[in-house]
Formats: C-alpha cells, sequence, structure tokens
C-alpha cells in the first residue's frame, strides 16, 4: 500500500488477478494470454467467443470463484465484445471490463460506454500498454469499492 497526496491507494498486483481473456482468433488470444502470463498473471481463463464466456463466467460463479478482469475483442462471431459485456453488466455491474478493439469511431466508443465499459487498448498494442491500461481499470474499480 502506498500513499499519493494523503489519499491511501492500494497497489495493483497483477499476479493476484483472475482474468478471462475473450478473442476468438485463437492466434491472438495466445499472444494476449502469453503477455499476461508473463507479467505474472497465473489464473487465466480463455473463451473463443461471447458464448463460451458467458458459460465459463457461470461456471465460475457456480463454483464460488471470483474473476477480476475481463479482455475482451470487440468483432466476434455471434455475441460480439459489446453484447458480451452488456450481458455481463445484468449480473456483475462493477467487474472490471477492458476493450480490446481496432475501432476509434465515436459512435462505437459511445455504445460501449453507454454499456459499461471499464476501457480501451487499441490494436496493436505492446505488453507494457496492456500492464498499463490494466493497472488503470483496476485501481479505478479498487477506488469504486472503496467509496461504495
Amino acid at each position: 500500500t502506498r500513499s499519493d497526496g494523503g489519499v491511501e491507494m492500494k497497489y495493483v498486483v497483477i499476479s493476484e488477478l483472475s482474468i478471462m481473456v475473450v478473442e476468438d482468433q485463437k492466434e491472438a488470444r495466445a499472444v494476449i494470454c502469453n503477455m499476461l502470463s508473463e507479467m505474472g498473471v497465473s489464473e487465466l481463463h480463455e473463451a473463443g467467443d461471447g458464448r463460451e464466456a458467458l458459460q465459463k463466467l457461470d461456471a465460475l460463479y457456480e463454483q464460488d470463484k471470483h474473476l477480476d478482469l475481463v479482455l475482451c475483442d470487440w468483432n466476434m462471431p455471434g455475441v460480439t465484445g459489446v453484447e458480451l459485456l452488456r450481458q455481463i453488466r445484468t449480473v456483475s455491474p462493477n467487474l472490471p471490463f477492458l476493450m480490446i478493439t481496432g475501432r476509434s469511431d465515436l459512435d462505437s466508443v459511445k455504445e460501449a460506454k453507454m454499456a459499461g465499459v471499464s476501457a480501451y487498448v487499441a490494436k496493436p498494442f505492446s505488453p507494457e500498454q496492456l500492464e498499463a491500461k490494466i493497472r488503470i481499470v483496476m485501481q479505478k474499480a479498487m477506488m469504486k469499492t472503496k467509496s461504495a
């Protein structure tokens, strides 16, 4: 724990996070999972699309396991990233959700914001950029929890 300007801040320990990666392209999912493993994340859950992600989330909740973060691609067949986000928000309104996207058009950003996205990371991204985004999203989530 460290103090920033008098406000007590908990430090985000990435290796302690439970993260679900939802990406329909197998190679891209493997790259992201590898980046997260290199950061020390030991609890990784993978899903190839939104439907599989929802099934895995249900299974985790049934086992009383928690998830700290969802990292999800925007463009996927079947259930898109935004549709998955909307469905997750009905059961887990505060679960941090980081959207991976190649999109930056204003309408897409507005749509995701209205659905409750925590943040974006634009493709292509480096491990350092991904780690920085994860830290920001998790810090925001910790602040929300503290003020609730």
